[in-house]
């Protein structure tokens, strides 16, 4: 039995069904994050007083590079790969893999300093917002990492 619309694309969308759903993967996280982001920004318009210098902006900075490194290395994954030069797709792979890995860590110790001096989620509401928002984003960099093992691993071997 053929799964229909696997290979041709769907007259309906124009695309096949692999790409339709990475397209309604993408908007589902447009929408959680969208609606964290507008929660954030209501609460901090309404707030009479904000925290200022609760963050690390340095080690902030130093996060930001790394994920713009990061989708940088994964387009050059892709990119290799839709070349069929599967030594660069590795390469770049395992790269970006190393780099979520760099953040998550960068991460911990930000979170481990705030801990130890009681800043946690319950401290304030700008915690509170600031730990579900990267808390969420590091699940979604590790959901990431599990897919770039597979693929790195055993898994490198279906494709």
């Amino acid at each position: 039995m053929n799964i229909p619309y696997v290979v041709e694309e769907r007259p309906d969308s124009g695309l096949t069904n692999g790409k339709l759903g990475v397209w309604l993967f993408l908007a589902s996280e447009v929408m959680l994050f969208g609606a964290l982001f507008s929660t954030y920004i209501i609460l901090r318009t309404g707030a009479v007083d904000w925290p200022h210098g609760e963050l690390n902006v340095w080690l902030g900075m130093a996060n930001t590079f790394i994920l713009i490194g990061s989708s940088v290395t994964m387009v050059m994954a892709w990119a290799s790969l839709k070349m069929h030069d599967f030594g660069k797709h590795r390469l770049y792979l395992t790269l970006t893999f190393v780099l979520a890995a760099v953040f998550l860590v960068n991460k911990y110790f930000e979170y481990s300093d705030h801990l130890s001096r009681g800043e946690g989620p319950w401290h304030s509401t700008f915690l509170a917002i600031y730990y579900t928002l990267t808390g969420l984003h590091g699940l979604h960099i590790i959901g990431g990492m599990i897919v770039m093992a597979y693929l790195l691993g055993p898994g490198a071997a279906l494709y």
